[in-house]
């Protein structure tokens, strides 16, 4: 399988994308390509948008060119046994056969390849652990605050998936200090616009909050930094628990304005309760927006060595 491509797809709350991945994790010029999702995306059209996505991924393989397999990193929760997926913002697609739909595009173009599913989380994890900002890590988390919040783990070297594949579900935790509201609700960039509009602010997306944020605006701020304050407690809890090393921190949100990941860090530090959770670092992601479509090609290239568990080995 040396030199072998692996297709990879990313199926978000706004966008699924797919692209070609080689074995060294560097996506193959071209090969990129995506379509919308959203709240209101039905079977029909998130069918129509994978068909799309990996057809135009495929037409970029070079002649002679392997494909090893492919990968998929969806938003979740998943069912690996099934095969399908629940997206927690999409929820006209619940029970979608999403990897179903993958093998059908592969086996119409004549390729005849293993396809495998993992939470977007995990998969994101798998990436940072293999080419990014936790490579090297005992113990490392990944997450990403965008439409969702979400994450996944990697310990020792291993992806931890969980019982049913679904581990890092961060954004739908709870406290009473969120008035029993999740994470997501909470600090993920439409819970951040909600809540600033809520106390007067006009703007409508989270990209007008950190416009307006940095041209001095207090509620546009208060809402970037009451975000990053909920993001960091939460992951205080996660490192209490995990005990984790690093934790790396990406997705549009999180770059709403050039301090939000040193505001979860510092939240991180203020809320955790002992000397080995304040002592985990808090850092960027460091693949960018690459991240998780090379988590979904790690899932291929881990398969490719490894059996099917909830604990896989990173590539």
């Amino acid at each position: 399988m040396t030199g072998a491509l692996a297709l990879a797809v990313d199926l978000g709350g706004t966008k699924i994308e797919a692209a070609l991945v080689d074995a060294a994790g560097r996506l193959l010029a071209g090969s990129r390509t995506r379509r919308p999702t959203g709240p209101a995306t039905t079977p029909t059209s998130l069918w129509s948008a994978v068909n799309g996505v990996v057809s135009e991924a495929l037409a970029a393989l070079p002649a002679g060119a392997a494909i090893a397999g492919a990968g998929i990193g969806s938003a979740g929760p998943v069912d690996l046994a099934a095969g399908t997926v629940a997206p927690v913002n999409m929820p006209g697609v619940h029970g979608f056969e999403l990897v179903k739909v993958v093998q059908d595009d592969l086996e119409a173009l004549s390729l005849a390849v293993p396809v495998h599913l993992r939470h977007d989380g995990g998969a994101l994890a798998l990436a940072e652990a293999w080419k990014g900002a936790t490579a090297g890590s005992r113990a490392s988390m990944s997450i990403v605050v965008s439409t969702g919040i979400g994450g996944g783990f990697v310990i020792e070297g291993r992806s931890m998936s969980g019982a049913s594949g679904n581990a890092g579900h961060l954004g739908q935790t709870r406290s009473e200090a969120w008035n029993g509201l999740t994470l997501e609700e909470v600090a993920s960039g439409p819970g951040s616009v909600a809540w600033a509009r809520d106390e007067g602010w006009h703007g409508g997306a989270g990209e007008d909050l950190g416009r307006d944020a940095a041209s001095g605006d207090p509620i546009a701020r208060a809402a970037i930094e009451r975000s990053a304050s909920a993001v960091g407690r939460a992951l205080a809890d996660a490192a209490t628990l995990i005990d984790l090393e690093i934790i790396a921190v990406g997705g549009g949100f999180a770059r709403v304005s050039s301090d939000y990941v040193e505001l979860v860090a510092a939240a991180a530090a203020a809320s955790a309760a002992l000397a080995y959770s304040r002592a985990t670092r808090i850092v960027r992601t460091g693949l960018g927006d690459e991240g998780p479509l090379i988590g979904a090609a790690a899932i291929v290239l881990r398969e490719l060595r490894s059996t099917s568990s909830s604990i896989e080995q990173v590539p």
